[in-house]
């Protein structure tokens, strides 16, 4: 996939993480170049905004198609740019053609005009339409390197906007396919935009041009995104940081536990916004579950490549691993205690870091609170359910949760637990995946929400038509006079009617 272009154009390597081996090049694209993209942009959304719903719907369900035709490659490319196993990089394929379905036929019946009730009925008629923003500008972070290319801008497009987009600077070539994809799948010319360089050029620029940003990534760089934006006036929607935490109840089925929590921690090596780091054990199950769940951790399969038997693959470079390692032995330093995992792999790669467990974590700890974005997860026990929802709610963050525990129990704790999704006896995919439904952070986590309707309404402006019917009665002394006694049995007739 490797791009030719001119001599003079600056360049920009893309590794594989798992084996450090260079697999392409890429543009880095200035600023200017950028504010260019966005210039094509919005002169492909005023001719894409006058395109029929039947079209746009077409559109996205031949990519549906082709997403799911193109699968191995795309998996191929997820992990060769990410470093992420193979079941990984199909939640992935999963995602983005779920959300393309989804939007493709719910698009149409939430952008048309709503009949609302007018200040006096059946004088005037009021309706709510709805306008795209413009030109939507996303940031996308390295760890779902198509998902969170593709999938927040298929309803921004399905609402009428273009998108100009940027992958991250390691992981660019999953959104390139993407793109390629689109244009097979019929969507003109300039409507996606795929934008390869560095944030402090292409991603800066974004911020300067667009009429709305999405944005994905840490709350550090969210907080400096919204206060860039502010002064423009601009909305956004951003899904940010999480330290999420599992219940373990006292009425919760072991046996289903140790199998299945495992990949709320670790699925895609643990890089994943709302992926477990936190776990509160009822202490009257402790002692089942603890030693079983560290033995299941412990017989997890870590290694590269694109088979399908790897539990785990690697982290998206060496530095976060030097990151994630550096977590790790600050906790121990301080007196934590490892369970399981808690070194590098480094006869796979310098990119590997082993699942790891850990007890006894003090609150001086690095970890403790911050958001380690890695294959690690700390264990606490607690003597009650109220107990551990206190703990998992002792956060800035409020991404995700999960609760443990027979459904009239995790009910009751989910309904607690300050999070934008909870999932009741699972980790995390059912909640994201219920696209009809909402999926944000609550207090640092973010602001907006992506699926459900809110999903792709963000993605415009509401406009109030009113018409009057009857007659206009302000500014003119003789219509106030007879509007004043018809009045009250006006509004009295109109009410009756909506009733």
């Amino acid at each position: 996939m490797t791009q030719t272009v001119a001599p003079e154009r600056s360049m920009q390597e893309i590794i594989n993480p798992a084996t450090g081996e260079v697999i392409a090049t890429v543009p880095a694209h200035t600023r200017e170049e950028t504010a260019e993209a966005f210039v094509r942009a919005r002169r492909a959304q005023r001719r894409w905004v006058k395109t029929s719903f039947r079209q746009r719907r077409k559109i996205f369900l031949t990519f549906h198609n082709l997403v799911i035709d193109h699968r191995e490659r795309l998996m191929d490319t997820i992990q060769d740019e990410n470093g992420k196993n193979r079941l990984s990089a199909l939640e992935e394929i999963l995602d983005v053609a779920m959300t393309a379905r989804h939007y493709a036929y719910r698009a149409e019946k939430l952008l048309k005009p709503v009949s609302r009730r007018s200040v006096v009925p059946l004088w005037t008629s009021t309706k709510e339409e709805r306008a795209p923003k413009g030109v939507v500008g996303a940031i996308a972070p390295f760890n779902y390197p198509l998902s969170l290319a593709v999938s927040d801008a298929i309803p921004a497009i399905l609402a009428g906007n273009s998108v100009v987009v940027k992958p991250d600077s390691q992981t660019p070539l999953s959104a390139l396919l993407a793109a390629e994809l689109l244009a097979e799948a019929g969507l003109p010319e300039g409507v996606y935009n795929v934008v390869t360089g560095r944030g402090s050029e292409v991603g800066q620029a974004i911020v300067e041009e667009c009429d709305y940003l999405m944005f994905t990534g840490s709350t550090e760089t969210g907080r400096l995104l919204a206060e860039q934006v502010a002064p423009r006036l601009i909305d956004y929607s951003m899904e940010l940081g999480g330290k999420n935490a599992l219940i373990i109840a006292d009425d919760a089925d072991i046996d289903r536990a140790v199998s299945e929590i495992w990949p709320a921690c670790f699925s895609n090596s643990g890089q994943l916004c709302i992926s477990i780091e936190r776990m509160y054990v009822h202490r009257a199950v402790a002692d089942e579950f603890i030693p079983a769940f560290v033995d299941k951790v412990k017989g997890l399969k870590v290694a590269g490549g694109h088979g399908w038997d790897a539990d785990m693959g690697s982290l998206i470079s060496v530095e976060h691993a030097d990151k994630v390692e550096a977590f790790v032995d600050d906790a121990v330093a301080k007196g934590a205690t490892v369970l399981a995992g808690g070194r590098r792999l480094r006869e796979l790669g310098e990119a590997f870091y082993a699942p790891t467990v850990l007890t006894g974590v003090p609150e001086s700890a690095d970890l403790y609170r911050g958001e380690v974005f890695g294959p690690v997860v700390y264990i606490e026990i607690v003597d009650s359910n109220d107990e551990a929802i206190r703990r998992a709610n002792d956060t800035d963050y409020g991404l995700n949760s999960s609760v443990w525990a027979k459904p009239s129990t995790g009910k009751k704790i989910a309904s607690q637990l300050q999070t934008g999704t909870v999932n009741i006896n699972e980790g995390y995919a059912p909640a994201w995946s219920s696209m009809d439904a909402p999926m944000g952070g609550f207090k640092t986590s973010g602001v907006g929400r992506r699926h459900g309707d809110g999903g792709l309404t963000k993605y415009t402006e509401s406009r109030n038509v009113t018409q009057t019917r009857v007659m206009n009665v302000v500014n003119n002394r003789v219509r106030s006079e007879v509007w004043a006694d018809l009045l009250p049995t006006t509004l009295r007739i109109g009410r009756d009617i909506l009733r």
